[in-house]
């Protein structure tokens, strides 16, 4: 399956550290030729780290996706009743978003752009960057592993002496996730060696 013409929500949240590995893949996926509708997170536009500021992520995803990012809830909503999105990716999805959207809660632009999808029977797909994803957001990974329309980009423990609980998404796996959730398929295996 192309990716031409594919219109395809990435909603950042704020794991800083996997943004220049995010910046890349999503320049390949606009290079696919994938129109991408930026949406960001409360603390990906409002949080400064080392890892950059948010006017720099800001800037980073219009050059990339040649469009301003949503940053308000208000207008996260309207993704679901104009319903043009062919999917959406979390990317990369934090466990306070994760546990949120595993729970029905929609405080966020990326939330309730997610919440506004999903009620369109489209694939949501979740790019998980959290440490402590066997710990606390196990049990979310569970529930949204069991939810229909959400697939996972596979993913595995990054450092597993140094952050047991740590899980992250095998960004070069991104694609072929689109692609196989675009024909309703989680790409496998899911759990993949870091």
């Amino acid at each position: 399956m192309e990716l031409k013409n594919k219109n395809i929500g990435i909603a950042i949240t704020g794991s800083f550290c996997t943004y220049e590995k995010m910046f890349i893949t999503l320049e390949e996926l606009k290079n696919c030729g994938a129109n991408l509708f930026p949406i960001m997170s409360n603390a990906s536009q409002t949080i400064n780290s080392r890892f950059g500021s948010p006017a720099d992520f800001f800037d980073k995803l219009v050059t990339i996706t040649d469009k301003n990012p949503i940053t308000k809830i208000e207008d996260a909503e309207p993704f679901g009743p104009k319903n043009f999105l062919d999917m959406m990716v979390i990317f990369p999805c934090t466990g306070n978003t994760l546990a949120k959207l595993a729970n029905g809660i929609t405080d966020t632009p990326v939330l309730m752009a997610a919440k506004a999808h999903l009620r369109n029977n489209k694939p949501l797909i979740i790019s998980i960057s959290t440490n402590d994803g066997l710990g606390m957001n196990l049990k979310n990974i569970g529930l949204l592993l069991n939810s229909k329309n959400i697939y996972f980009v596979p993913f595995g423990q990054d450092d597993y002496i140094k952050k047991p609980n740590s899980l992250v998404a095998h960004y070069n796996l991104l694609i072929p996730t689109i692609i196989n959730a675009l024909e309703n398929r989680q790409l496998q295996p899911v759990l993949v060696q870091y």
